[in-house]
């Protein structure tokens, strides 16, 4: 079984903000499956189901974004799986708009529920797919920033990276993570980053 674990905060005033493009993701992958995410255990809305052949279980945590950890161990305890059972998807201020990033380990994150969800588990390795979410103009507040509706062209870039992210989700589950790796991480050229 995997656990596949969207990232965001509780509430209807964040749904379109970019600290919850995780939710987003699960959201995409629920629909495509069939699955409600609806059941309240763990900390988490939780719903179970199979996707891309593997049975799954697609939950968006209840807890405050820093407290995210606590929710995915639970997970991870209820439903006997380990790390290595675990795919995460957040947004990460450090990637530009659009891009997805796969990895397999590795602590580089600014994001206090992936630095949550890390001392909860007490492990890095568990796959993880970062959706970039960098202003696409200069900012102030990140806070603010992350907890405000996007703007429409953000919001039109999320709508595709959402599917993108729930693509790779699927990939990492039936090629493995070097093959989703190969496949979704890609380096924004400077012409592209120019044209956003």
């Amino acid at each position: 079984m995997k656990v596949v674990v969207g990232l965001g905060n509780p509430g209807s005033e964040y749904e379109w903000t970019p600290h919850n493009l995780g939710f987003l993701a699960i959201d995409t992958l629920a629909e495509r499956a069939g699955i409600r995410v609806t059941r309240p255990e763990a900390k988490s809305l939780t719903g179970r189901g199979e996707l891309a052949g593997h049975e799954v279980v697609l939950a968006k945590p209840q807890t405050m974004m820093n407290l995210s950890g606590v929710a995915v161990r639970m997970l991870l305890e209820r439903y006997e799986c380990g790390p290595a059972d675990l795919i995460l998807v957040l947004d990460e201020l450090d990637l530009p708009w659009g891009t997805l990033r796969i990895r397999d380990k590795g602590r580089s994150s600014t994001h206090n529920g992936f630095r949550s969800i890390l001392g909860a588990i007490g492990t890095d390795e568990f796959a993880r797919i970062r959706i970039g979410v960098q202003p696409l103009q200069a900012r102030g507040d990140m806070k603010d920033y992350l907890l405000s509706p996007m703007g429409r062209q953000e919001r039109q870039l999320a709508q595709d990276v959402i599917v993108e992210a729930a693509d790779a989700v699927e990939s990492v589950m039936t090629e493995g993570v070097s093959k989703a790796m190969s496949r979704f991480n890609r380096r924004v050229t400077p012409d592209e980053e120019n044209s956003r």
